[in-house]
């Protein structure tokens, strides 16, 4: 079932909490996904620098594998400005000024017990099994700000319950391209097939990592994020709705069957999309809004105001 969130304040969002926000709405959702709960946080960027995220376990099993992250950091020469091991995460702020791609396909292969989360300008995801509550106990997601997010929590249906399994998911060799989905994909093999013929790598068998990287692809040849969501709906077969995010922008796309729900809610200051009214509700309790379904085979884009 799953079910996904996405907000974005449209204005100056210094203070506002966008991880209090995507908690709220994810919690209102929770039972839609009781088995994890993930987050796409986006903070301000800063130039040549990436955030790095990693799953590596606990114990000396984690010891090893920061060990073994540090090295291939220094091979490729990304020097750490910051770093910090938390929950099962490990999470380092570097220099960098090379080929993003390589780097990052790189990183994939850093160290044995070592899986990359996310990598980004400011992107950072954080993702884990249990409920929108016990995953902010772990990492702290409350204390999240920035002008956008995007959320999931996810019902295991095809895959074990685990961290690297939990959504949302990157555009492995892009960053700060992140989705949340909520259906199946039913070309996944030839649209990834497609994909590796010209070099891209994929780190999982999940269809919402093929659609990020699609995505991720389009854009990176100048396609605006609009007019690829718009060839998404034609390109992938199956039923769905997602939501991606990039640096600047939140978008969504639906499949012509409109099988899978989802509703939003926009205001002059701020746009938020759910998969349940209630999600919504929990932004804004004791109101009534003035909410709207996306239409079947529809799509659209918002961005931050500069």
């Amino acid at each position: 079932m799953c079910g996904i969130a996405g907000i974005l304040f449209k204005h100056d969002a210094d203070g506002l909490s966008t991880g209090k926000a995507l908690i709220d709405m994810l919690d209102g959702c929770q039972h839609r996904g009781p088995d994890s709960t993930g987050f796409a946080l986006y903070g301000n960027e800063q130039a040549d620098r990436l955030r790095l995220r990693f799953f590596v376990g606990e114990g000396a099993a984690a010891a090893a594998a920061i060990d073994g992250i540090k090295a291939a950091l220094a091979e490729h020469q990304a020097r750490i400005v910051e770093d910090q091991e938390i929950g099962n995460n490990y999470r380092a702020l570097v220099e960098f000024r090379g080929d993003l791609r390589k780097f990052s396909y790189a990183m994939e292969h850093a160290a044995p017990g070592a899986t990359v989360i996310s990598i980004g300008e400011s992107l950072e995801i954080v993702k884990d099994i249990g409920t929108a509550h016990d995953v902010d106990d772990r990492y702290g997601v409350h204390r999240a700000t920035g002008s956008h997010g995007l959320g999931h929590v996810r019902l295991a249906t095809e895959s074990d319950v685990k961290p690297e399994a939990s959504h949302p998911f990157w555009a492995t060799g892009f960053a700060d391209v992140a989705i949340v989905h909520n259906g199946q994909i039913t070309n996944y093999w030839k649209m990834r097939r497609r994909l590796q013929r010209r070099g891209f790598e994929f780190t999982t068998d999940n269809d919402s990592e093929l659609i990020a990287v699609y995505l991720a692809d389009k854009l990176s040849l100048g396609v605006p994020l609009k007019e690829a969501l718009k060839m998404s709906i034609d390109d992938l077969d199956g039923t769905f709705s997602f939501l991606v995010s990039t640096k600047d922008e939140i978008g969504y796309a639906k499949d012509r069957l409109a099988a899978k729900p989802m509703i939003m809610y926009e205001t002059d200051d701020l746009i938020a999309i759910a998969s349940e009214e209630v999600s919504l509700n929990r932004l804004f309790p004791g109101q009534a809004l003035d909410t709207r379904e996306p239409p079947p085979g529809s799509y659209d884009t918002w961005s931050r105001s500069t």
